[in-house]
């Protein structure tokens, strides 16, 4: 059997509660998007500290448990750093024209039965099916 469902559950539970942890200490929804671009276009100034803790925690805490739990994990990431570039900049784009991102809409909006929370990942998920479609089976780039 394998075992790769378990580890999605168990990052799928991380987040949920991360989500949870976050709302309860301070009342707002655990935005990434929101989070980063506050920091980005200066809107956050007041919670920088806050804010900046939270994006090290989402990039060093899984660099420091990786070797501990998941030493032998793998990514199945294309090795093209161009359509790796290219895909995070449309997600980028994505994020400001829905006005949030998965874990703002996806994780905290659907757990609150926001219906803006629920249509937003409706298409972003639509989305991201059809863009893998087409740039997987119909161009083959990735």
């Amino acid at each position: 059997m394998n075992p790769e469902w378990i580890w999605g559950l168990i990052g799928g539970l991380l987040i949920g509660l991360g989500a949870a942890v976050y709302l309860l200490g301070n009342g707002r929804i655990m935005g990434a998007s929101g989070i980063l671009g506050a920091l980005v276009d200066g809107s956050g100034k007041s919670e920088a500290k806050e804010r900046l803790a939270f994006i090290a925690g989402v990039i060093v805490l899984p660099l420091l448990l990786k070797p501990l739990i998941a030493p032998q994990a793998e990514t199945h990431l294309t090795s093209d750093l161009a359509v790796v570039v290219i895909a995070g900049l449309l997600v980028g784009v994505g994020t400001r024209i829905a006005n949030g991102c998965t874990s703002g809409h996806g994780v905290c909006g659907i757990s609150r039965f926001s219906l803006r929370g629920m249509v937003a990942t409706v298409f972003y998920i639509l989305a991201g099916g059809i863009t893998l479609v087409l740039f997987r089976h119909v161009w083959g780039l990735i």
